[in-house]
């Protein structure tokens, strides 16, 4: 799409190139910039030209750069880049499952950014899905030139909405390693075979086997779950339903996505009990 209203475009390649000016905007893959006629915005700024590392593994965890591309992320996880995934991180194999959750082609894929697909908070985004379920932290550079971290999971305020402050840049998600070792699984459902996922729960098990459970698309915001070991069929039913930001769109009234959200919830616990 052609955006009119942009008569500037610059590339960033310090932290003093983000200070925007008047109706500036970052950007990184673009994907969702240029689907919509954007009238406020009259500047792009490239994140691409700081050059951050995609992907960097350390004994902490994973670093996931704002700028890497989902493509890079999942290929990543099947081994297929020079960044080796440690055998003992088996959450990694959850990634592409993640991604699919996506409503997205194979080219937008290869352009659409981790970062920016959480950054743009929408509730089906399947970036937040998989890295709130993982315990994910958004690495945030302010524009005093210093950084927040925040848990992705409270990052994501509503439907598009988020905790980004005028000038804050999200610079990387941190993984933390004992979330990469656990076992993590992930159902959605969507009401149209191609269709947006209409639902989407996400779990994992961690190795002293404390489970989280993870509601995302269906409501407006991530819903966390945490619990010592697999909960009870009846506990887990009461508390994902519990949620008290179920929503209608044309893609699933909340009464809908409430119900299916019950029924995924158990298929993660059924997953994660028939593992051990």
């Amino acid at each position: 799409m052609d955006i009119t209203s942009v008569t500037s475009f610059r590339r960033a390649t310090s932290r003093a190139d983000l200070s925007l000016s008047p109706g500036e905007v970052v950007m990184a893959g673009g994907t969702w910039l240029m689907s919509e006629p954007q009238p406020d915005t009259t500047g792009f700024v490239d994140l691409m030209g700081l050059d951050w590392p995609d992907l960097e593994v350390s004994d902490e965890g994973l670093r996931i750069s704002a700028t890497c591309t989902i493509a890079t992320l999942v290929a990543w996880s099947r081994g297929e880049t020079e960044v080796p995934v440690p055998s003992v991180w088996t959450a990694a194999a959850v990634i592409p499952d993640a991604a699919n959750a996506l409503l997205a082609s194979f080219k937008i894929w290869n352009t659409a950014t981790v970062g920016g697909n959480i950054c743009r908070s929408f509730t089906a985004a399947s970036m937040v899905s998989l890295t709130a379920t993982l315990d994910g932290i958004g690495v945030i550079w302010t524009p005093d030139g210093g950084e927040r971290r925040e848990p992705i999971a409270q990052f994501v305020t509503g439907q598009g909405t988020n905790t980004l402050a005028p000038g804050e840049v999200m610079r990387a998600i941190d993984i933390p390693a004992h979330a990469l070792r656990s076992r993590a699984v992930i159902h959605k459902v969507a009401l149209a075979e191609l269709g947006r996922s209409g639902v989407v729960v996400s779990a994992r098990q961690d190795e002293d086997d404390s489970t989280t459970f993870v509601a995302t698309a269906a409501t407006l915001t991530p819903h966390v779950l945490r619990y010592a070991g697999i909960p009870k069929a009846d506990v887990l039913a009461a508390d994902v339903a519990g949620a008290s930001d179920f929503y209608s769109d044309p893609l699933g009234e909340a009464d809908w996505r409430q119900g299916v959200s019950v029924v995924l919830a158990e298929r993660c616990r059924a997953d994660l009990e028939g593992a051990r």
